[in-house]
């Protein structure tokens, strides 16, 4: 009996998540990382990042960001980019990619990156958004950052009525 509950459970679940990454749908998202586990984490590191996206198709997300981060031994980045969500399972797995311009002062940079994150729904349209980065440097393997990101999503309705 306990199994053919966990089952209906995994398909109610499956099911009402599923229309979140419809088409047509917008995405705001704010999240910090550092939390010293990252490649720049030497010292005080916080980031903090915003999101904005729109699905183009079902499963398939245009992102907008923009970022800052300090780093106690360096000076402050500031970052902008766009990329994209491609969720894979519909329980919130998705890969990401972008391209961010880096800049710094006396330094800027083209970062192509990559992502892996899980938005878990704590209601119908907020979500907690763990994700896991990498962003290369164009310039020198050495300016590239990995890390955490911990973050809140809400995916807004063009109708709140329909869904």
């Amino acid at each position: 009996m306990k199994k053919i509950a966990f089952i209906v459970i995994a398909l109610v679940m499956s099911v009402a998540a599923n229309a979140q990454f419809e088409k047509g749908k917008a995405y705001l998202g704010a999240s910090l990382s550092g939390f010293d586990i990252s490649s720049q984490a030497k010292k005080f590191h916080v980031g903090f990042d915003v999101k904005a996206g729109y699905t183009l198709a079902d499963n398939l997300m245009a992102v907008g960001q923009a970022s800052y981060n300090h780093l106690q031994d360096a000076d402050d980045t500031y970052s902008f980019g766009v990329g994209g969500r491609y969720y894979i399972v519909q329980n919130g797995l998705y890969l990401g990619g972008s391209v961010k311009y880096k800049h710094a002062k006396g330094y800027n940079d083209w970062m192509p990156g990559m992502q892996l994150g899980y938005a878990f729904f704590i209601s119908r349209t907020v979500t907690i958004e763990p994700e896991l980065y990498f962003d290369f440097s164009t310039k020198h393997f050495d300016y590239s950052c990995y890390g955490l990101r911990i973050g809140i999503g809400v995916y807004l309705f063009k109708d709140q009525t329909k869904n």
